[in-house]
């Protein structure tokens, strides 16, 4: 059997680190060049695009494009975590919020915001990871960090149960702590909040419905149809530009030789990385335009 090569799309379960998934394919897959593309708390579950074998060269590409999450916060209360796994540490005596109240909170956090990252989460601080400070019972100040908001929207309200419940979807940037969101939420509400469910419904580009379950990839991999199921390199970074090379000149783009803009379709007028293609269609990898030079050099091959 051919060595897989792709993206693979990973339903992830609850109760599963990201880590735990990935070590789980790389044993059924019997791959060990693996990378995700972005790492999900355990209790959420949702999209988790997989790299495999070469794949990993792309993991940084997949990694900038937004993401999207679907998220209920519960309002009353707040947790050291930030979500429902923690200890409480603020309850309000009551809530009074409205369904136009809450609208308005959402909405106030479309663009760009700047979140301080949680203490439970996995941010390094000399050396330490910040959940294992707070695990020690510690607390050390935290750089805040300016993220995008692309959509919000409030998908349910209710406010008739024990508690006063939003629900909302967000399209959001790389970095983005959902759990802070909802926190801040509340604040901006002027109430404690904690985020009681997330899950990741688009990660690279790719949505839930093309997401496997890990008992649907081990079935494939027993009928040996797994690559069938891969999103191919190249169509998993369909955000790049594409852009063709000359017949004469696609062996030397293969062998990583600068090229002349002149050998390119269409011309290149950024230095943004782009999708290069033989004639015949062949992904040969991603490149680049010199600033300098106007050259096409590589940045990685696929041969």
């Amino acid at each position: 059997m051919t060595q897989l090569e792709g993206i693979l799309a990973v339903h992830k379960p609850a109760g599963w680190t990201s880590h735990d998934v990935v070590a789980k394919v790389r044993g059924m897959v019997r791959l060990k060049r693996i990378g995700h593309t972005g790492t999900l708390d355990p209790e959420v579950t949702g999209v988790l695009p997989l790299c495999l074998g070469r794949a990993t060269r792309v993991v940084e590409y997949l990694q900038e494009l937004p993401k999207e999450y679907h998220a209920v916060l519960r309002l009353g209360y707040s947790t050291d975590t930030e979500d429902i796994t923690g200890n409480v540490v603020e309850t309000a005596d009551e809530v009074r919020v409205t369904r136009d109240e809450a609208l308005e909170a959402l909405q106030s956090f479309t663009g760009q915001i700047s979140q301080v990252p949680p203490m439970y989460s996995a941010v390094k601080i000399n050396g330490k990871r910040l959940y294992e400070l707070a695990r020690e019972g510690k607390t050390v100040e935290r750089k805040s960090r300016t993220v995008t908001i692309h959509e919000i929207e409030m998908t349910d309200f209710d406010a008739e149960g024990e508690y006063t419940e939003i629900s909302f979807r967000v399209l959001c940037s790389k970095g983005t702590y959902i759990r802070t969101l909802c926190v801040d939420i509340g604040r901006k509400l002027g109430l404690p909040s904690v985020m009681v469910k997330l899950v990741r419904t688009i990660s690279a580009g790719i949505t839930e419905a093309q997401c496997l379950t890990l008992e649907q990839i081990e079935q494939y991999m027993k009928d040996e149809t797994l690559q069938t199921r891969l999103i191919p390199v190249d169509q998993a970074i369909h955000h790049l530009a594409k852009h063709t090379v000359s017949e004469e000149k696609a062996e030397a783009a293969l062998k990583g030789q600068r090229l002349s803009s002149r050998a390119v379709e269409p011309a290149v007028d950024s230095s943004e990385p782009i999708r290069l293609y033989d004639i015949k269609e062949n992904f040969l990898g991603i490149y680049k335009r010199q600033e300098e030079t106007g050259a096409i050099v590589p940045v990685k091959v696929f041969s």
